[in-house]
């Protein structure tokens, strides 16, 4: 299973942040399979995948539930071991790869604030003010900040998806890998995650590969499609020939 808080080199990412924020352009290759299989038995999961991506990049994975997605996200990230086929990885001492999955890995008897603390660390962050700060606005702009002291047992789904989500960013991670993470918020929450993650994208470089169902909110953003079915991709492109 994943891990949330596995952070390799936190030292040399600290230093890569602290070099700037300007925007980057596509960068180096960071994940490509070539004829990736995971079968379950008797079922198929992923069914001969090729796929490459790119540092910076946002891809969208689209499909029905069952297409493949989720074991697509946990193979890339390391948590699936294929049955057959090759992937290629990004160095883990390098570039830290965030999941978000539905299982939120989340304390239930802790706050959300304690939540979101799990993602301090001081070798990221100058201050714990900083963190605070960082923290507060997301928050904000989330309209979770009102509510940070509740217990997460006492929280709704939508409340906990973004305290995921929170946590997650405030970790700087290089690269997400979500997993239907706005399932239980509404169209207006769902697109604000998703704004944040554009501005993360253009000002970090943050590379996001992100499974979802919704394909026409999906569509408002720049990004690629990756459509799935039955295991295999059978559309990579733009958003607006699907």
């Amino acid at each position: 299973m994943y891990e949330f808080q596995t952070k390799s080199n936190i030292r040399e990412r600290a230093q890569r942040r602290q070099m700037g924020n300007s925007p980057l352009s596509l960068g180096p290759q960071l994940f490509s399979t070539e004829s990736l299989h995971v079968h379950f038995g008797n079922i198929r999961a992923l069914n001969g995948v090729d796929f490459k991506i790119h540092q910076g990049e946002i891809v969208f994975l689209t499909g029905v539930s069952g297409a493949g997605k989720t074991t697509f996200l946990k193979a890339l990230g390391g948590w699936q071991k294929p049955t057959q086929g090759k992937i290629q990885r990004p160095n883990s001492q390098k570039i830290f790869t965030a999941p978000i999955f539905q299982d939120l890995k989340l304390s239930e008897s802790q706050s959300c604030e304690k939540n979101l603390f799990s993602a301090y660390d001081s070798q990221l962050y100058s201050s714990k003010n900083e963190f605070v700060g960082d923290m507060t606005e997301l928050a904000k702009v989330l309209g979770v900040h009102s509510r940070l002291g509740i217990k997460l047992k006492d929280a709704n789904g939508g409340l906990k998806q973004k305290i995921a989500f929170m946590r997650t960013l405030l970790s700087k991670p290089d690269v997400i890998l979500a997993d239907e993470p706005t399932a239980a918020l509404d169209f207006d929450n769902a697109k604000k995650i998703f704004d944040i993650l554009n501005l993360y994208n253009v000002k970090q470089g943050l590379t996001v590969i992100w499974a979802t169902h919704n394909k026409d909110l999906a569509k408002r953003f720049t990004g690629r499609m990756v459509h799935m079915d039955k295991g295999r991709i059978i559309y990579s492109g733009h958003a607006c020939f699907i």
